[in-house]
Protein backbone atom coordinates (compact mmCIF):
# COMPACT_ATOMS: atom_id res chain seq x y z
CA UNK A 1 0.00 0.00 0.00
CA UNK A 2 1.04 3.55 -0.22
CA UNK A 3 2.83 4.65 3.01
CA UNK A 4 0.35 6.63 5.65
CA UNK A 5 1.44 7.27 8.99
CA UNK A 6 -1.37 7.49 12.01
CA UNK A 7 -0.63 9.84 14.92
CA UNK A 8 -2.20 8.71 18.13
CA UNK A 9 -2.84 10.79 21.36
CA UNK A 10 -5.22 9.48 23.75
CA UNK A 11 -8.73 9.61 22.10
CA UNK A 12 -7.66 11.63 19.33
CA UNK A 13 -6.06 10.15 15.98
CA UNK A 14 -5.20 11.58 12.80
CA UNK A 15 -3.63 10.31 9.46
CA UNK A 16 -1.41 11.51 7.02
CA UNK A 17 -1.48 10.98 3.48
CA UNK A 18 -3.89 8.31 1.77
CA UNK A 19 -2.53 7.42 -1.45
CA UNK A 20 -4.07 5.94 -4.37
CA UNK A 21 -3.91 2.18 -3.09
CA UNK A 22 -6.53 3.34 -0.19
CA UNK A 23 -9.15 4.50 -2.57
CA UNK A 24 -12.64 2.59 -1.48
CA UNK A 25 -10.75 1.48 1.72
CA UNK A 26 -11.09 4.43 3.96
CA UNK A 27 -15.03 4.64 4.28
CA UNK A 28 -15.04 2.86 7.76
CA UNK A 29 -11.63 5.18 9.24
CA UNK A 30 -12.38 6.47 12.55
CA UNK A 31 -9.97 9.74 12.63
CA UNK A 32 -10.47 13.06 13.18
CA UNK A 33 -8.95 14.55 10.03
CA UNK A 34 -6.53 13.29 6.92
CA UNK A 35 -3.62 15.66 6.32
CA UNK A 36 -1.72 15.70 2.99
CA UNK A 37 1.84 16.65 1.98
CA UNK A 38 1.06 16.88 -1.44
CA UNK A 39 -0.78 16.16 -4.08
CA UNK A 40 0.93 13.29 -6.15
CA UNK A 41 -1.61 10.27 -6.57
CA UNK A 42 0.77 7.67 -4.16
CA UNK A 43 -0.21 10.50 -1.02
CA UNK A 44 -3.95 11.92 -2.17
CA UNK A 45 -5.43 9.65 -5.10
CA UNK A 46 -7.12 7.80 -2.37
CA UNK A 47 -9.19 10.88 -1.32
CA UNK A 48 -10.84 10.89 -4.99
CA UNK A 49 -14.34 9.70 -3.72
CA UNK A 50 -14.32 11.62 -0.47
CA UNK A 51 -13.61 11.22 2.44
CA UNK A 52 -15.16 10.26 6.58
CA UNK A 53 -13.60 12.80 7.86
CA UNK A 54 -12.01 16.46 6.87
CA UNK A 55 -8.75 16.74 5.09
CA UNK A 56 -6.04 19.45 5.78
CA UNK A 57 -4.07 20.05 2.86
CA UNK A 58 -2.42 23.33 1.51
CA UNK A 59 -3.93 25.98 -0.66
CA UNK A 60 -1.58 24.45 -3.56
CA UNK A 61 -2.49 20.72 -3.06
CA UNK A 62 -6.38 22.01 -3.01
CA UNK A 63 -5.84 23.13 -6.65
CA UNK A 64 -4.66 19.73 -7.80
CA UNK A 65 -7.50 18.08 -5.82
CA UNK A 66 -10.13 20.36 -7.36
CA UNK A 67 -12.45 17.37 -8.20
CA UNK A 68 -11.65 15.27 -5.05
CA UNK A 69 -15.57 14.34 -3.65
CA UNK A 70 -14.39 15.66 -0.31
CA UNK A 71 -17.04 17.07 1.66
CA UNK A 72 -15.41 18.91 4.80
CA UNK A 73 -11.89 20.74 3.04
CA UNK A 74 -10.22 22.36 5.11
CA UNK A 75 -6.45 24.79 3.87
CA UNK A 76 -3.32 24.14 5.72
CA UNK A 77 -1.43 27.59 6.61
CA UNK A 78 2.11 27.53 6.02
CA UNK A 79 3.99 27.94 9.69
CA UNK A 80 0.81 28.24 11.32
CA UNK A 81 -0.26 25.38 14.07
CA UNK A 82 -3.20 23.55 13.63
CA UNK A 83 -4.86 22.03 16.46
CA UNK A 84 -6.96 18.32 16.24
CA UNK A 85 -8.84 16.70 19.09
CA UNK A 86 -11.36 14.17 19.38
CA UNK A 87 -13.88 16.62 21.48
CA UNK A 88 -13.61 19.78 23.53
CA UNK A 89 -12.34 17.50 26.65
CA UNK A 90 -9.78 15.78 24.65
CA UNK A 91 -6.13 16.36 24.87
CA UNK A 92 -5.12 17.90 21.33
CA UNK A 93 -2.46 17.23 18.66
CA UNK A 94 -0.43 20.54 17.24
CA UNK A 95 0.09 20.22 13.18
CA UNK A 96 2.31 22.48 11.53
CA UNK A 97 3.16 22.40 7.80
CA UNK A 98 6.91 23.82 6.75
CA UNK A 99 7.40 24.07 3.10
CA UNK A 100 10.00 21.09 1.70
CA UNK A 101 11.02 21.03 -1.79
CA UNK A 102 10.41 18.01 -3.74
CA UNK A 103 8.28 18.99 -6.89
CA UNK A 104 7.54 22.08 -8.96
CA UNK A 105 3.99 20.23 -10.45
CA UNK A 106 2.76 19.14 -6.87
CA UNK A 107 4.48 21.55 -4.38
CA UNK A 108 5.03 19.68 -0.64
CA UNK A 109 4.77 19.90 2.64
CA UNK A 110 6.37 18.47 5.41
CA UNK A 111 4.50 17.96 9.18
CA UNK A 112 5.82 19.09 12.49
CA UNK A 113 3.82 17.39 14.86
CA UNK A 114 3.12 18.10 18.46
CA UNK A 115 1.18 15.65 21.15
CA UNK A 116 2.18 16.17 25.10
CA UNK A 117 6.11 16.74 25.48
CA UNK A 118 6.65 14.32 22.13
CA UNK A 119 7.49 16.38 18.91
CA UNK A 120 8.20 14.77 14.99
CA UNK A 121 8.72 15.51 11.79
CA UNK A 122 7.26 13.90 8.87
CA UNK A 123 8.29 14.69 5.50
CA UNK A 124 7.93 11.28 3.43
CA UNK A 125 9.24 13.35 0.08
CA UNK A 126 11.76 15.35 0.33
CA UNK A 127 14.56 17.41 -1.37
CA UNK A 128 15.30 20.23 0.88
CA UNK A 129 13.69 21.46 4.06
CA UNK A 130 13.12 25.08 3.96
CA UNK A 131 13.16 26.32 7.35
CA UNK A 132 15.19 22.97 8.48
CA UNK A 133 16.21 24.54 12.14
CA UNK A 134 12.61 25.21 13.11
CA UNK A 135 11.49 21.90 11.55
CA UNK A 136 13.66 19.52 13.29
CA UNK A 137 14.90 21.31 16.51
CA UNK A 138 14.45 19.89 19.62
CA UNK A 139 12.46 17.02 17.37
CA UNK A 140 12.36 13.58 19.18
CA UNK A 141 11.49 11.35 15.86
CA UNK A 142 12.56 12.64 11.92
CA UNK A 143 10.56 10.45 9.56
CA UNK A 144 11.71 10.49 6.37
CA UNK A 145 12.34 10.11 2.80
CA UNK A 146 13.35 6.34 2.20
CA UNK A 147 13.66 6.58 -1.87
CA UNK A 148 17.92 5.87 -1.65
CA UNK A 149 20.62 5.59 0.87
CA UNK A 150 23.54 7.29 -0.54
CA UNK A 151 22.37 7.39 -4.22
CA UNK A 152 21.66 10.98 -4.98
CA UNK A 153 18.00 11.63 -6.56
CA UNK A 154 17.80 15.60 -6.11
CA UNK A 155 17.74 17.31 -9.74
CA UNK A 156 18.45 20.89 -10.24
CA UNK A 157 16.03 21.94 -13.38
CA UNK A 158 16.80 25.87 -13.71
CA UNK A 159 18.22 25.60 -10.36
CA UNK A 160 14.96 24.50 -8.51
CA UNK A 161 15.72 21.62 -6.23
CA UNK A 162 13.19 18.78 -6.94
CA UNK A 163 13.42 15.15 -5.96
CA UNK A 164 14.80 13.00 -3.15
CA UNK A 165 16.97 13.39 -0.85
CA UNK A 166 19.11 10.77 0.21
CA UNK A 167 18.67 8.97 3.73
CA UNK A 168 22.42 9.95 4.49
CA UNK A 169 21.60 13.18 3.54
CA UNK A 170 18.69 13.40 5.83
CA UNK A 171 21.00 11.81 8.60
CA UNK A 172 23.02 14.52 8.21
CA UNK A 173 20.42 16.92 8.64
CA UNK A 174 19.14 15.26 12.13
CA UNK A 175 23.22 15.01 13.15
CA UNK A 176 23.41 19.03 12.74
CA UNK A 177 19.92 19.63 14.35
CA UNK A 178 20.68 16.73 17.32
CA UNK A 179 17.78 14.50 16.51
CA UNK A 180 18.58 11.62 18.38
CA UNK A 181 16.40 8.84 15.97
CA UNK A 182 15.12 8.22 12.81
CA UNK A 183 12.82 6.04 10.68
CA UNK A 184 12.56 6.24 6.83
CA UNK A 185 9.54 5.18 4.88
CA UNK A 186 8.10 5.60 1.11
CA UNK A 187 10.98 3.45 -0.06
CA UNK A 188 12.11 3.14 -3.68
CA UNK A 189 13.52 -0.20 -4.91
CA UNK A 190 16.59 -0.05 -3.52
CA UNK A 191 15.29 -0.61 -0.10
CA UNK A 192 12.33 -2.79 -1.07
CA UNK A 193 13.77 -5.52 -3.18
CA UNK A 194 17.51 -5.34 -1.55
CA UNK A 195 19.03 -7.43 1.41
CA UNK A 196 16.99 -6.30 4.49
CA UNK A 197 20.19 -7.19 6.71
CA UNK A 198 23.20 -5.90 4.53
CA UNK A 199 20.93 -2.33 3.97
CA UNK A 200 19.90 -2.20 7.46
CA UNK A 201 23.54 -2.60 8.73
CA UNK A 202 24.73 -0.02 6.16
CA UNK A 203 22.10 2.48 7.17
CA UNK A 204 22.92 2.21 11.47
CA UNK A 205 26.48 2.69 9.69
CA UNK A 206 25.76 5.96 8.61
CA UNK A 207 23.38 7.19 11.79
CA UNK A 208 26.42 5.87 13.14
CA UNK A 209 29.10 8.24 11.78
CA UNK A 210 26.93 10.84 12.26
CA UNK A 211 25.55 9.89 15.92
CA UNK A 212 21.99 9.11 15.47
CA UNK A 213 21.19 6.81 18.56
CA UNK A 214 18.78 5.27 16.55
CA UNK A 215 17.41 4.96 12.78
CA UNK A 216 15.04 2.29 11.44
CA UNK A 217 13.79 1.00 7.86
CA UNK A 218 9.83 1.21 8.38
CA UNK A 219 7.53 -2.02 7.41
CA UNK A 220 4.06 -2.36 6.79
CA UNK A 221 2.03 -2.12 10.36
CA UNK A 222 4.74 -0.69 11.99
CA UNK A 223 3.81 1.02 15.49
CA UNK A 224 6.03 3.48 17.44
CA UNK A 225 5.27 4.81 21.13
CA UNK A 226 7.06 8.20 22.33
CA UNK A 227 6.95 9.03 25.74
Amino acid sequence: MHSSTKVSYYSTEFVIDCGEDWLGEIVDWDVEAIFVTHAHPDHAFGLKKGAPCPVYATEASWEMMEDFDVEDRRTVPEREPVQIAKGRESPSITVEAFPVLHSTHAPAVGYRVRAGPVEVFYAPDVAWIKDREAALSGIRLYIGDGASITRSMVRKPGNVIIGHAPIHRQLTWCKRLGVPRAIFTHLGSEIVQGDERMLGAEIRKLAKERNVGQVEIAHDSMEVTLR
